[in-house]
């Protein structure tokens, strides 16, 4: 079945194309078909999955490309990569997009844009689908784009909403510039090695090469595998909202919720990790890779700067966005300290308990119709499987024992312990936040009593909720690949490319992780449940914690700062040139115009007057003369006979004189 994997991203391609053109002739506008493609790639994906696993997850990469752009004595191949890596996250992606579509079904219900809903929704999938298979790092890099546009549709999808398309165009450019880091860097590449297969950039012979060939960059000299990584990392960056470019993510949140949990479980934001563990060898080009260093505290910078703004939002699905965003810095974080192993774990078991919180949130916004949480309150009562899930779902993304957050966490905290203790207490702090700010969500969404006598909340359809018992049941169990003794996801995703030290588990690292997740639950629990709440809102009125709060609620003005230095720059610039075009270039274009038109109108003027009058006047003479001279041509013989006697008498005389 592996030699048949490339059906998994082409099945949900087809529905997309099917429901563009012939959306209104299927049952429910194309839903059912999209759905059944799902299907199909998730049952490929598992047959591959069980095939794998029936190897001992030992089992040699299925490698199938052909020729595509032919140059020279050789080509640009084209094809997929089926290892375990890639396994992995065709189950992740495959799963959580089908429970979005399902989920969609009640969710997008009355919409009237039901089928193009659908239709985008397949396009990301298997754009998404595409990107992991691909063998080739062009191929790659258009799924990559495709992804994007992808996002940019879904995320504007209600674009008769001037929010939503800001929304949009935010997303796509500000990824833009992280795009441009990734193309540079397979550029890098394949100036250096010839090929962009992934095969070949990525074998111990390639990334030596790489590794021996130093660039100078004014005093610096930094090994080229340093840099074309770190392309590739700044592409990352953007996908996976990684400090600096992590701004356009929460204002994604104007899409519709089941874009927004396919967004950050599975598909745009999954994929620049993804990307470097792809490309991990180049990372991992010497025992302190300098790559590695940067994308470590890139993800520590970016997991505890996303967890304080957390702290302060009221939007259920802004706090949920800044927590991915925090969650994606651990990832990068685990990857960064030599985690390969860790950082994927962590991706498979968020992409589950991500998925479920996200779904769980627009159940809330279904049944209540506000997003705020200071409206909500009590909300378990009225939305019971909805809460349930939720708090599941909450539980595993604190990392509580024994929910697939703890295991995964766990894993990244172990190695940041062998590898950084500089990171691994920026995990612990971040474990400990993360427990607080979804504790504080939990607690004014769904406990108390209702703060908004004017919403009537009521559970959502099954169609809806039975996406999210699916998910819960994952946020439980997704983990246990990776218990001690026997870490089987670690013995699968084993590879012969890296050489990776992986640690025993260690109780006081785990008990660590869980004392700081349980002091967040209990933090929260008295600052918002008991009457110390008063107290600390009291605190609240000091100046200097007012000042701080205005600073995290406002995302630390980062937005504010790059309009003054990026975007009103910018524009200034674009308005300038503008100006410069319009009445520099088009001025000495027209101008050159005018003095053509001017000289044509001259030019025209002498060839007319001058030229054409000269032809005329001598027309005019001949014709004259011609009158004159027929006047003597009278054809009377009389007078001929007179004018040759007055002609002979005037010869006579003037011979005579």
């Amino acid at each position: 079945m592996s030699e048949n994997a490339w059906l998994i991203p082409a099945i949900p391609f087809v529905a997309f194309a099917a429901i563009v053109f012939f959306g209104r002739r299927f049952p429910c506008k194309g839903a059912g078909l999209a759905i059944m493609a799902m299907s199909a790639s998730l049952l490929i994906s598992l047959v591959i999955a069980f095939g794998a696993i029936a190897h001992g997850g030992h089992f040699e990469p299925i490698i199938k490309s052909a020729a595509w752009i032919p140059y020279g004595d050789t080509a640009i191949n084209v094809g997929f990569t089926v290892d375990a890596l890639t396994i992995v996250m065709l189950i992740v992606v495959t799963v959580v997009a089908l429970m979005v579509q399902i989920y969609s079904v009640g969710y997008m219900h009355g919409d009237p844009r039901f089928g193009r809903f659908y239709a985008y929704l397949s396009l990301f999938s298997a754009a998404m689908l595409g990107l992991v298979l691909a063998n080739n790092l062009l191929i790659l890099y258009i799924c990559w784009e495709l992804v994007g546009v992808s996002s940019y549709l879904l995320i504007g999808f209600w674009f008769e909403r001037p929010t939503a398309m800001r929304a949009a165009k935010k997303a796509f450019l500000v990824t833009r510039v992280g795009d441009v880091g990734l193309f540079l860097g397979i550029l890098a590449i394949y100036l250096k090695i010839g090929t962009l297969d992934l095969q070949t950039v990525l074998s111990h012979e390639s990334v030596s090469v790489m590794a021996k060939t130093m660039v100078q960059i004014g005093p610096w000299a930094l090994p080229l595998a340093a840099l074309a990584s770190l392309g590739i990392f700044w592409g990352a960056v953007g996908k996976s909202a990684q400090f600096p470019l992590h701004v356009w993510l929460p204002d994604a949140m104007e899409g519709p919720t089941p874009v927004s949990a396919l967004i950050h479980a599975a598909t745009m934001v999954a994929a620049g990790v993804y990307l470097v563990a792809r490309t991990y060898p180049l990372f991992a080009y010497s025992e302190h890779s300098f790559s590695l260093n940067v994308v470590a505290y890139t993800g520590a910078i970016t997991a505890l700067m996303a967890a304080t703004i957390g702290f302060t939002q009221y939007d259920i699905k802004r706090v949920l966005a800044y927590s991915t965003i925090s969650q994606l810095g651990f990832m990068m974080m685990g990857l960064g300290v030599g985690g390969y192993v860790a950082g994927m774990f962590h991706l498979m078991t968020h992409a589950f308990f991500k998925a479920n919180l996200f779904l769980g949130s627009g159940s809330v916004i279904h049944g209540t119709g506000t997003q705020d949480i200071r409206e909500m309150g009590g909300l378990r009562k009225h939305m019971p499987w909805t809460f349930w899930t939720f708090i599941i779902a909450t539980a595993a993304l604190a990392g509580i024992f024994p929910l697939a957050g703890f295991w995964s966490k766990d894993e990244i905290l172990l190695t940041a312990f062998h590898a950084n203790k500089i990171i691994f207490y920026a995990g612990v702090l971040g474990a400990f936040m993360t427990a607080f700010y979804m504790s504080r969500l939990c607690i004014l969404t769904f406990f108390g009593e209702p703060r908004d006598s004017h919403i009537h909340a009521h559970e959502s359809p099954k169609v809806m909720t039975v996406p999210l018992i699916v998910l819960a049941f994952l946020s439980i169990i997704a983990g246990w690949v990776g218990l001690p003794g026997k870490n089987l996801f670690a013995e699968f995703l084993h590879t012969d490319l890296l050489h990776l030290e992986h640690h025993a588990f260690s109780m006081t690292i785990a008990a660590i992780g869980t004392l700081a997740a349980l002091t967040g639950i209990l933090l929260a629990y008295i600052v918002y449940m008991t009457p110390a709440s008063k107290a600390v809102a009291a605190l609240g009125e000091v100046s200097i914690f007012k000042l701080i709060h205005s600073l995290v609620y406002n995302k630390y003005w980062l937005d504010e700062i790059y309009g003054v230095i990026i975007i009103r720059p910018l524009f200034a610039l674009t308005r300038y040139m503008y100006a410069f075009d319009r009445w520099v270039v088009d001025g000495a274009v027209n101008a050159v115009g005018w003095l053509t038109l001017l000289i044509s109108r001259i030019q025209g003027w002498v060839d007319k007057w001058i030229v054409d009058g000269a032809v005329n006047l001598i027309g005019i003479l001949t014709k004259g003369g011609g009158l004159a001279l027929r006047r003597l041509q009278t054809g009377v013989a009389q007078q001929y006979a007179l004018i040759m006697i007055i002609g002979l008498l005037a010869l006579t005389w003037f011979y005579l004189k």
